[in-house]
């Protein structure tokens, strides 16, 4: 098959990934075999290849926002031809504190899809079936592919920071997470507010109906209830933390953080307010997001790549240069 392959080590920025013929995965015990339709590009694959989360292999076929065809490894649950959406936890080993806890995003011992093993820049990817989640019908591959990753963690955000219906809510950063996490916002009746650098993400937060929308130096004009963070900047999450009022949150999305800078704990910590960090997710969460997904009728915008444009699709994340979420198509 042909497959987008990085290899640790390259550090050239224009071409991290290689498109090569590797063998084609046989599945094993408990895994299914999937025809590729469709692969989200998420800002973790940029932290993959250029280095800000550590090569764990050799060679590695990332993408985990995988849409696929059930086409090898069939069960009772998952039969041939079963469409099914992979996310980035593909595996926990069930046995750890936290597993046994119902904490399975926090297992010590996880699968990550894309990292610590292959995933959906390729023509056929094999998942645990456990983790393979059955897709509504009603959602195009492509619309489905930027739900697995950013919208579930999105959801999860809003969850870990105890978002209530009616709240004011600040959304700090306005990538494809932030873009889906509105639409669910807007159906819980909450005001947004949005602070953004990229004048394209404000204007799409505009038409999206947020209720105010300001660059990355605007504070919001009224205390926040609760703050989300999608920008990789600790000066974002300080920002967060400044708009918010006594006993508030802010939840921090982002699995890599640059440093982040002294504050004043006074002005900013004092009162009880708090921040959460967001890490992966659980089953339970994407099968909530994608029932709400469904209800909701969520059509993201996209913009399509060809598997040998993977390079241009991780490009066009980093620079920000598309109006609506990077997808891969094989």
């Amino acid at each position: 098959m042909r497959a987008a392959v990085f290899t640790a080590g390259h550090a050239d920025s224009g071409s991290f990934l290689q498109i090569e013929e590797v063998a084609r995965p046989e599945p094993q015990a408990g895994q299914v075999l999937l025809r590729v339709l469709a692969c989200g590009v998420c800002r973790t694959d940029l932290h993959i290849v250029e280095g800000d989360l550590p090569p764990l292999h050799p060679k590695l076929i990332p993408g985990h926002q995988i849409v696929g065809e059930v086409v090898g490894g069939a069960t009772a649950d998952l039969p041939l031809g079963t469409r099914v959406g992979v996310s980035w936890i593909g595996g926990v080993d069930g046995s750890c504190w936290y597993c046994r806890h119902d904490m399975e995003n926090l297992c010590d011992q996880p699968a990550f899809t894309g990292y610590t093993v292959n995933g959906g820049y390729a023509e056929y990817a094999v998942a645990r079936a456990d983790f393979a989640f059955p897709l509504p019908l009603g959602l195009d591959n492509t619309d489905v592919a930027p739900l697995l990753c950013a919208g579930i963690i999105g959801f999860r955000s809003l969850r870990v920071a105890g978002v209530a219906h009616g709240e004011r809510v600040g959304l700090f950063g306005f990538g494809s997470s932030a873009g889906l996490a509105i639409t669910i916002l807007q159906s819980w009746g909450c005001e947004v507010y949005v602070v953004t650098r990229g004048e394209n993400h404000r204007r799409r937060a505009e038409a999206l109906g947020a209720t105010w929308v300001g660059n990355e130096e605007a504070t919001p004009p009224v205390p926040l209830d609760r703050a989300i963070t999608f920008a990789p900047s600790g000066k974002v999450v300080v920002s967060a933390l400044a708009s918010l009022r006594k006993g508030g949150v802010v939840a921090i999305n982002a699995i890599h953080l640059d440093q982040m800078p002294a504050f004043d704990y006074d002005k900013l910590l004092w009162g009880e307010r708090q921040i959460r960090s967001v890490a992966n997710m659980t089953r339970q969460d994407a099968r909530d997001f994608l029932a709400l997904a469904h209800e909701l009728k969520l059509h993201p915008q996209t913009a399509l790549f060809p598997l040998d444009q993977a390079n241009q699709a991780l490009l066009a994340v980093k620079h920000e240069t598309e109006e609506g979420s990077a997808v891969i198509v094989p």
